[in-house]
This record gives C-alpha cells, structure tokens and sequence, in this order.
C-alpha cells in the first residue's frame, strides 16, 4: 500500500519513478513521454517517437525536414543530439 501511494505521488508531482539509482532501470510512463514531446516541441521538434536506449530516453523527431535522434538523461536534459540517416 505504502508503494502504490508514493508512486501515485511521484506521478501526480511529475516525476520519474526508478526502481533503483540505475540508468537501466528508468521508467518511461505516459507522463514522462508527455514531458518529452513538451520539452522537444518548445525546441522546435516534431516529435515522433520516444523509447529507452542505453540507459538514457531518445526521441526520434524531425525539424526543418530532418530526422534526428536525441537522447535525454534521468533528469530529462538533453545530451546528445545526433541526425538520422
């Protein structure tokens, strides 16, 4: 029960859920793709798809007809852009 009610918490204050202080184990929910897509979009970006890799979250996005991949760490802060060929 004590569970249910911090990750009801942690979901109503926006945050990100982790089962632990690892990269791999990031939860990527509904709310965290919306936050995504919000933060991409204020940037520019279509945002197309968002996914977990390697630890971090990438979007895939067009701007200006182009296609890119970005990467996001925990904190939702980019760290790497990358155009897709």
């Amino acid at each position: 029960m004590t569970r249910i009610i911090a990750l009801t918490l942690a979901i109503a204050a926006g945050g990100m859920v982790h089962a632990s202080d690892s990269y791999s184990s990031m939860a990527l929910d509904d709310t965290t793709r919306a936050k995504i897509a919000e933060t991409l979009t204020a940037d520019g970006y279509e945002v197309r798809k968002v996914e977990t890799e390697d630890g971090m979250f990438e979007a895939y996005a067009l701007k200006d007809g182009q296609r890119y991949e970005i990467y996001l760490d925990r904190d939702l802060k980019v760290v790497k852009t990358e155009i897709d060929d």
